[in-house]
Protein backbone atom coordinates (compact mmCIF):
# COMPACT_ATOMS: atom_id res chain seq x y z
CA UNK A 1 0.00 0.00 0.00
CA UNK A 2 1.32 3.53 -0.92
CA UNK A 3 0.89 6.53 1.10
CA UNK A 4 0.81 9.91 0.07
CA UNK A 5 0.90 13.16 2.40
CA UNK A 6 0.74 16.74 1.22
CA UNK A 7 1.53 19.59 2.52
CA UNK A 8 3.15 23.30 2.19
CA UNK A 9 -0.19 24.40 1.19
CA UNK A 10 -1.79 27.82 2.64
CA UNK A 11 -3.18 31.49 2.61
CA UNK A 12 -1.27 33.42 0.21
CA UNK A 13 -1.97 36.94 -1.61
CA UNK A 14 -2.14 37.26 -5.89
CA UNK A 15 0.47 36.91 -7.50
CA UNK A 16 2.31 34.98 -4.54
CA UNK A 17 3.97 31.60 -4.23
CA UNK A 18 3.40 28.26 -2.83
CA UNK A 19 5.51 24.96 -3.07
CA UNK A 20 3.59 22.40 -2.34
CA UNK A 21 5.24 18.89 -1.71
CA UNK A 22 3.81 14.94 -1.61
CA UNK A 23 6.17 12.46 0.29
CA UNK A 24 4.89 8.81 -0.41
CA UNK A 25 5.82 5.62 1.45
CA UNK A 26 7.22 2.56 -0.43
CA UNK A 27 10.10 1.58 -1.89
CA UNK A 28 9.11 1.72 -5.62
CA UNK A 29 8.15 5.83 -5.69
CA UNK A 30 11.01 6.10 -8.62
CA UNK A 31 8.98 3.57 -10.70
CA UNK A 32 5.65 5.81 -10.29
CA UNK A 33 4.63 8.66 -12.46
CA UNK A 34 3.42 11.23 -10.03
CA UNK A 35 0.33 14.03 -10.70
CA UNK A 36 -1.42 16.94 -8.95
CA UNK A 37 -5.04 17.55 -9.00
CA UNK A 38 -7.41 19.96 -7.34
CA UNK A 39 -11.10 20.74 -6.49
CA UNK A 40 -11.98 24.08 -6.25
CA UNK A 41 -15.46 24.75 -4.16
CA UNK A 42 -18.75 23.11 -6.31
CA UNK A 43 -16.13 22.32 -9.48
CA UNK A 44 -15.17 18.87 -10.76
CA UNK A 45 -11.36 17.81 -9.01
CA UNK A 46 -9.10 18.83 -12.66
CA UNK A 47 -5.64 17.81 -14.22
CA UNK A 48 -3.09 20.28 -12.71
CA UNK A 49 0.10 18.81 -13.77
CA UNK A 50 1.75 15.62 -13.89
CA UNK A 51 5.48 13.80 -14.36
CA UNK A 52 6.71 10.56 -15.52
CA UNK A 53 9.26 8.50 -13.40
CA UNK A 54 12.27 9.89 -14.90
CA UNK A 55 11.42 13.15 -14.40
CA UNK A 56 12.38 14.20 -18.05
CA UNK A 57 8.71 14.24 -19.28
CA UNK A 58 5.98 16.85 -17.71
CA UNK A 59 2.11 17.47 -18.99
CA UNK A 60 0.62 20.56 -17.68
CA UNK A 61 -3.13 22.27 -17.43
CA UNK A 62 -3.02 25.15 -19.86
CA UNK A 63 -4.33 27.50 -16.90
CA UNK A 64 -1.44 26.70 -15.39
CA UNK A 65 1.03 26.61 -17.49
CA UNK A 66 4.13 29.21 -17.60
CA UNK A 67 3.20 29.32 -13.82
CA UNK A 68 3.47 25.81 -11.75
CA UNK A 69 6.06 23.67 -12.38
CA UNK A 70 6.41 20.07 -10.96
CA UNK A 71 9.56 18.43 -10.13
CA UNK A 72 10.45 15.20 -8.18
CA UNK A 73 13.50 13.60 -5.94
CA UNK A 74 13.39 10.24 -6.23
CA UNK A 75 15.90 10.01 -3.24
CA UNK A 76 13.53 11.55 -1.19
CA UNK A 77 9.79 10.07 -2.23
CA UNK A 78 8.98 13.26 -2.86
CA UNK A 79 7.39 15.20 -5.63
CA UNK A 80 6.74 18.98 -5.63
CA UNK A 81 4.51 21.59 -7.25
CA UNK A 82 6.00 24.77 -7.25
CA UNK A 83 3.38 27.56 -7.92
CA UNK A 84 3.76 31.16 -8.85
CA UNK A 85 1.58 34.15 -9.70
CA UNK A 86 -0.78 32.81 -8.05
CA UNK A 87 -4.32 33.47 -8.78
CA UNK A 88 -7.79 33.69 -7.02
CA UNK A 89 -8.94 31.11 -9.56
CA UNK A 90 -6.12 28.95 -8.30
CA UNK A 91 -8.14 28.43 -4.60
CA UNK A 92 -8.48 24.66 -4.29
CA UNK A 93 -7.94 21.24 -2.56
CA UNK A 94 -4.75 20.22 -4.39
CA UNK A 95 -4.04 16.62 -4.46
CA UNK A 96 -1.32 14.41 -5.32
CA UNK A 97 -1.37 11.38 -6.96
CA UNK A 98 0.44 8.28 -7.96
CA UNK A 99 -0.17 6.07 -11.20
CA UNK A 100 1.80 2.50 -11.41
CA UNK A 101 3.42 3.04 -14.79
CA UNK A 102 6.13 5.34 -15.57
CA UNK A 103 4.66 6.88 -17.83
CA UNK A 104 2.06 10.11 -16.72
CA UNK A 105 -1.05 10.82 -17.73
CA UNK A 106 -3.46 13.62 -17.65
CA UNK A 107 -6.33 11.26 -16.84
CA UNK A 108 -7.77 11.43 -13.29
CA UNK A 109 -8.47 7.65 -13.19
CA UNK A 110 -5.22 6.25 -14.16
CA UNK A 111 -3.86 7.33 -11.17
CA UNK A 112 -3.96 4.52 -8.27
CA UNK A 113 -3.36 6.25 -5.14
CA UNK A 114 -4.34 9.94 -3.49
CA UNK A 115 -3.39 12.09 -1.05
CA UNK A 116 -5.80 13.80 1.76
CA UNK A 117 -5.50 17.08 0.08
CA UNK A 118 -4.28 20.17 1.13
CA UNK A 119 -5.84 23.24 0.63
CA UNK A 120 -4.40 26.82 -1.24
CA UNK A 121 -6.32 29.69 -1.00
CA UNK A 122 -6.09 32.64 -2.45
CA UNK A 123 -7.26 35.98 -1.70
CA UNK A 124 -7.36 39.11 -3.97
Amino acid sequence: QVQLVESGGGLVQAGGSLRLSCTTSGRTFSSYAMGWFRQAPGKEREFVAAISWSGLTTYYAHSVKGRFTISRDNAKNTVYLQMNSLQPEDTAVYYCAARRFQLATVVEHDYNYWGQGTQVTVSS
